[in-house]
């Protein structure tokens, strides 16, 4: 799940009270290169509410791709987890700059200062942020257009936090890494297969120790494949719904996992491995 921390539409209370009206006991708020949102939602949680694990999701990249890699159940506190967030922090926010830069220079495109600086004041701006002020400013029929025909073509320079760092932050942190729908990759990219295979024994390397089986979009033949894959290499298995409110069209809790379906092994030792008391 995501708030406005990152680049949800929901508060932080507002997304508690979502999941206490849908019914959900045990959730986690993942904000990108962010962990305030948590924090947050811990001063406002009574006893009777639902479960929160502390969660993160760090935007990574390497010489062999993208990665989305989830923290779960970390020490807030924690040097490690603070140090990457800022790193994470420190490069998108160079990236959003660059973009507000092209925009302007190529297509005349400017926001007023105001704009601009709510903008950059925010803990985790990026591309649906911009996208949806060009949309406001009329310089857009769509935030997907705005994404695809103008974001995208910025000469963005490849600073992003390496997936080896952002797991050994968060063990170093006392936290789970898992790696979020681990089909996707940059884009339209579907990663399957050898490839996959490939993938996890690498990130397994670094520490990783679970994978998102469980999400809103995937079909059951990636659903299988992942699972397959946790049995093999022994790893945590987790759901989740990527809810980011009205910037996405996925509704909240659905992850696709059957509650009258056997919970798998993965997700069980997952559960009994967190703190959630």
């Amino acid at each position: 799940m995501h708030s406005i921390v990152s680049d949800g539409t929901d508060t932080p209370s507002e997304l508690l009270k979502h999941v206490r009206d849908a019914g959900i006991t045990l959730f986690s708020l993942t904000d990108h290169d962010a962990v305030n949102g948590c924090a947050m939602i811990r001063e406002i949680l009574s006893e009777n509410d639902p479960k929160l694990l502390n969660g993160t999701e760090f935007s990574c990249r390497d010489e062999h791709g993208k990665y989305h890699i989830l923290g779960y159940n970390y020490d807030p506190d924690s040097k490690s987890i603070k140090d990457m967030v800022e790193a994470g922090h420190r490069y998108r926010m160079k990236k959003v700059r660059t973009r507000l830069d092209y925009i302007r220079d190529e297509y005349g495109f400017t926001f007023s200062e105001q704009d601009t600086q709510d903008l950059l004041a925010m803990s985790s701006p990026g591309k649906p942020h911009i996208a949806n002020l060009m949309v406001r400013y009329g310089y857009a029929p769509s935030k997907e257009t705005a994404i695809c025909d103008y974001l995208n073509k910025a000469p963005v320079h490849s600073e992003y936090v390496r997936p080896e760092d952002a797991i050994q932050s968060i063990l170093a942190g006392n936290g789970i890494p898992v790696l979020a729908h681990p089909a996707y990759g940059s884009g339209d990219e579907l990663i399957v297969g050898s490839e996959m295979d490939q993938r996890l024994r690498r990130l397994i390397e670094y520490g990783l120790q679970g994978v998102e089986a469980f999400y809103s979009t995937f079909p059951p033949k990636l659903r299988k494949e992942t699972l397959s894959f946790a049995e093999k290499y022994d790893l945590y298995v987790t759901a989740g719904s990527d809810y980011h409110g009205k910037n996405k069209f996925i509704p909240l809790g659905k992850t696709n996992l059957d509650k009258a379906a056997e919970i798998p092994g993965g997700m069980k030792r997952f559960l009994e491995a967190v703190d959630y008391s």
